[in-house]
């Protein structure tokens, strides 16, 4: 059996593994199988046949009853690839009908419509994977009468190109008429248009597997072939959720592909600008759209700061309570609330059950101690029990931290500011300002060129980590550095501003980074 080659398109490698089983688990509690769902199909097809014998009897008694339709086999030599057990194969023309389009004379202008024609798809109005809203080109009401005799495809049909782009797919968001190099996909089973997302996702990749991948080159399919193109069939409630993950992870391929403007800059720039546009998507919202629809969100941004500023103000009184042990005229401190952010301030939108507020609300901010290189060397050299000291140059551009330096501060020295573990160092003076960023994963002391964001409470850390590497972040970073060392003061950093999202969704958020950058990485190699 052969095996689908691997391939280093990013797209289609998802594609792949969506039709080879590999993209999602089996759905939870999916106890019908893919040939159960063609068996209905066929029988429903079956039905179909049998009921408009039945009514054209009655216009003529000699009408011709129809043979039923019964699965073609597929031999084994047919098969490219494993698909799991529960799944089956199945021929295109065996779940789907279609049509083919026209297109008028061109000579003749009485065919062709204004403005407010019929609109007409040439595969040039086919927008890859994606939704057709308007059209180049109109038809004339005597076009649509005399030479598609009315026979208008509604908004909501999936169409497939099969001549010259083959297996260019696209839905219909408007009632259309298209070219001859184009067919109109009809599914038999029509179940919350399940079957015709699930062929939308595949079928560029199915339409170039196998023999039809020679249509790359020039050839076409015909009537014959696109009935014969077998296809992976999973159960609905499996195909539903390929396409739920689908629509999660292509919108990151596309944030990537879309920066892509030569092999050069593929290989040496694409990594970092990937990186971006995920990270920008990440904290727009963008990533987690399809989730939101049908996540149970029990708390939302506003909530979570809300709780947040409470408990720092309930610490804020038991401190001042502690104090007065010690001194009974300490004064109380002022209770905390929410900055106010004006609208000229927020840079985009974001879902309505995040909220805005600005780093000092979510974070202690603070920059370590200053050491010279002689008190390293006598005083913190080689010393057995303490916290690692880290310098600016111990944070690399690749988000590690080397602990190794052999430069520790003894742990009686209380006068050291910690970085607690799982949280966030930033270089935010001097030449690497702003771009030297790390994750620690132990109690460190660290210099006073460096910033410990460190969050009052909630797991927040893995989120704020990836934000303060966004454009939106950097680039406000970069509008405030001043002085001749040049670098950012805690005070400008502690006025940025932070999208909220709720915790559910940020641990989300955070999912599908992770799963994402490595994959960017191997971009540049």
């Amino acid at each position: 059996m052969a095996k689908i080659k691997k391939d280093t398109n990013l797209r289609k490698s998802i594609l792949q593994a969506a039709i080879t089983g590999q993209l999602i688990s089996d759905v939870e509690g999916e106890t019908k199988t893919g040939k159960q769902l063609l068996d209905k199909i066929i029988e429903e097809r079956n039905a179909k046949l049998l009921a408009d014998w039945e009514e054209a009897k009655k216009k003529n008694p000699k009408a011709k009853k129809p043979a039923p339709i019964v699965v073609n086999e597929i031999a084994e030599d047919e098969i490219p690839f494993e698909i799991p057990e529960n799944w089956c194969w199945c021929r295109l023309g065996e779940i789907i009908n279609y049509k083919m389009g026209k297109t008028p004379p061109r000579a003749e202008s009485e065919w062709w419509g204004t403005k407010e024609g019929t609109p007409w798809i040439s595969i040039a109005d086919m927008v890859s994977d994606g939704y057709i809203n308007t059209t180049k080109e109109t038809m004339s009401s005597k076009s649509v009468k005399e030479i598609f005799n009315n026979n208008i495809s509604k908004a909501g049909t999936l169409i497939m190109s099969f001549k010259l782009t083959v297996g260019r797919v696209s839905i219909l968001n408007i009632d259309a008429t298209h070219n001859e190099a184009i067919i109109s996909i009809f599914p038999f089973i029509e179940t919350d248009n399940i079957l015709r997302n699930y062929l939308f996702k595949i079928l560029p990749i199915i339409s170039q597997n196998g023999e039809t991948k020679d249509a790359i080159k020039g050839k076409t399919l015909n009537s014959s072939s696109i009935y014969n193109m077998i296809l992976p069939l999973p159960p609905l409630a499996v195909q539903n959720g390929i396409v739920a993950k689908l629509e999660e992870v292509l919108p990151l391929v596309d944030a990537y592909e879309n920066a892509v403007l030569q092999k050069e800059e593929l290989k040496n720039a694409l990594p970092d600008k990937v990186k971006k546009a995920i990270l920008q998507e990440a904290i727009q919202g963008k990533l987690t759209e399809e989730w939101r629809k049908t996540a149970t969100i029990e708390e939302t941004g506003k909530q979570l700061l809300d709780k947040i500023i409470e408990e720092r103000n309930k610490k804020l009184l038991a401190d001042w309570e502690e104090a007065k042990k010690k001194n009974p005229k300490a004064k109380k401190s002022s209770p905390i609330a929410a900055s106010e952010i004006a609208e000229d301030e927020i840079p985009f939108e974001i879902p309505e059950n995040w909220c805005w507020c600005r780093l000092s609300n979510l974070c202690n901010l603070y920059t370590g101690n200053s050491i010279n290189e002689t008190e390293k060397k006598l005083k913190y050299t080689n010393i057995k029990d303490g916290w690692v000291y880290i310098g600016t140059k111990d944070v690399g551009f690749d988000q590690t931290i080397n602990y190794d330096n052999g430069i520790k501060i003894p742990f009686e020295k209380d006068t050291f500011r910690i970085a607690p573990k799982n949280t966030v160092l930033m270089c935010i003076e001097g030449g690497s300002a702003g771009r030297k960023i790390a994750f620690t994963n132990q109690d460190v002391c660290f210099g006073n060129k460096l910033c410990c964001f460190n969050p009052y409470k909630y797991e927040i850390e893995k989120f704020l980590f990836y934000f303060l590497q966004s454009t939106v972040f950097t680039d406000a970073f970069k509008d405030n550095i001043n002085g001749i060392i040049g670098g950012v003061s805690i005070n400008k950093i502690k006025e940025m501003l932070f999208p909220l999202p709720p915790l559910a969704e940020q641990e989300k958020i955070v999912e599908i980074i992770e799963r994402m950058l490595p994959l960017c990485e191997k971009l540049g190699g």
